[in-house]
């Protein structure tokens, strides 16, 4: 059902030959892009129409047009399950209580006399949000993203998730239901690669955006590189994973049903366990059999996705090689089932998020933990964060001299422009004293 990779024995490699060690799925976004470039500049060139035309390619639904009208939001909302709605209101309050807390402040410091730096933040204009709907339905995806988008002060919102078509060509009214709670009625059909072009290019319905978020398959990935530059993008979120590092004090029934929980998303998607205890990996290999056959999606996903290269339970002759290993892998979402779990967790550098002990399971980051669920996957944790308020704020530096403050220093950007062969940026320095650089 899951493989094992045995590390005990030795000295664990270094770098990247750890890393070529580990369990990773398969998810070439560089073959992708040739697919996504076509669809892409379809788009730019006819805008809404190559988009009801895919729609109906992709999706099977008959499109009139691509955004959803005011009233499907307001009826979905209507006819959402309260304790549903309860939910998602819930998610939504913590999710603020974390995010508002991220927002920077602008900070003004004094260099010397007359002379100021500050530095202000300032939201992005625009963005373009998405919360995919194939396997599954994600309006926890659309907290995820608005959240931190609202929090940051991005004025102008709109959201993309592709057409159902059990719902008469609208995204899954879930989706819309928990746009409505969040006050965003710029909502549109519209899925994969060419939603991603919908808000780079723009379209007759949808005006350009500066940024795009938020997780999606392989199209949605290759869409977002192949627009690095025009637009912002969060990352290139490819098939989720859960790593868990435990010992023996781990209870095997929570550790089995947290790698099923993960492998229920996808067929690519990672669980992987790394552990000291040979004991627990044999616990939780037996306590795998059940679990996964009481699953739901036992054989579309669940099954294929711990038999998959990305799955593994990892054994390493102790907590120490444990740390080395995560930290190599980088992953999305990092459970610590150890004693002293706060202890270990301090200890770790890379992972998009990490759950500590027995009673923080990735399920509650998922929804209601307060925390952002649209992390770093592949292992671009080790340079890379989730999604927070941050990202949709850019820093601006303003510099504030006076004359005095510049003559005191000429000197210095003189003859560093000097040592550079930039004479002409000495030159601007000169010019504002009549040419001779002030004696210090």
């Amino acid at each position: 059902m899951i493989s094992r990779i045995d590390l005990r024995g030795g000295a664990l490699p270094e770098g990247a030959a750890l890393r070529d060690l580990l369990p990773r799925a398969d998810f070439d976004v560089t073959a992708a892009l040739d697919k996504v470039r076509p669809i892409c500049e379809d788009v730019h060139h006819r805008g809404d129409a190559a988009l009801i035309e895919y729609a109906k390619r992709f999706d099977g639904v008959e499109l009139r047009e691509v955004r959803v009208p005011a009233q499907a939001l307001a009826d979905a909302l209507a006819k959402l399950d309260p304790e549903v709605r309860a939910a998602l209101e819930e998610s939504i309050r913590r999710a603020r209580l974390v995010h508002r807390e991220q927002r920077r402040a602008t900070r003004t410091t004094q260099v010397v006399p007359g002379g100021t730096v500050t530095e202000k933040w300032v939201p992005v204009d625009r963005v373009g949000l998405y919360a995919p709907g194939g396997l599954s339905v994600y309006p926890s995806s659309v907290i995820m993203n608005v959240v931190p988008a609202q929090e940051a002060g991005v004025e102008s919102i709109a959201l993309s998730s592709p057409p159902q078509a059990d719902f008469d060509g609208l995204p899954h009214p879930t989706i819309l239901a928990a746009c409505a709670l969040l006050g965003v009625d710029e909502v549109y059909a519209a899925g994969g690669a060419q939603a991603v072009a919908m808000f780079a290019y723009g379209t007759e319905s949808c005006p350009p955006a500066n940024m795009v978020t938020g997780p999606g398959n392989i199209w949605v990935a290759a869409a977002k590189r192949y627009f690095t530059g025009r637009i912002g993008i969060d990352t290139e979120a490819g098939p989720t994973e859960i790593a868990v590092l435990a010992d023996d004090t781990a209870d095997p029934v929570h550790v089995a049903a947290d790698l099923i929980s993960q492998a229920e998303h996808d067929p690519l998607a990672a669980a992987v366990l790394v552990t000291d205890s040979a004991a627990l990996a044999d616990a939780v290999e037996r306590e795998l059999v059940p679990q996964v056959d009481a699953s739901k999606h036992k054989d579309d996903r669940i099954a294929p996705a711990l038999a998959g290269r990305q799955s593994a339970l990892v054994l390493v002759d102790s907590l120490e090689d444990g740390l080395k290993v995560v930290d190599a892998y980088g992953a999305e979402h990092l459970e610590i089932q150890t004693a002293d779990a706060a202890a270990v967790a301090d200890r770790v550098r890379n992972a998009g998020a990490i759950f500590v002990g027995a009673y923080a399971p990735v399920s509650l980051g998922d929804y209601c933990a307060g925390s952002n669920h649209v992390l770093p996957t592949g292992g671009c944790a080790c340079h890379s964060s989730g999604l927070s308020v941050q990202s949709f704020l850019r820093g601006i530096h303003v510099v504030d001299y006076s004359r005095e403050a510049l003559a005191d220093v000429a000197h210095h950007v003189v003859t560093l422009a000097e040592a550079e062969d930039l004479p002409a940026h000495g030159a601007a320095i000169k010019a504002r004293f009549g040419w001779k650089v002030p004696k210090k």
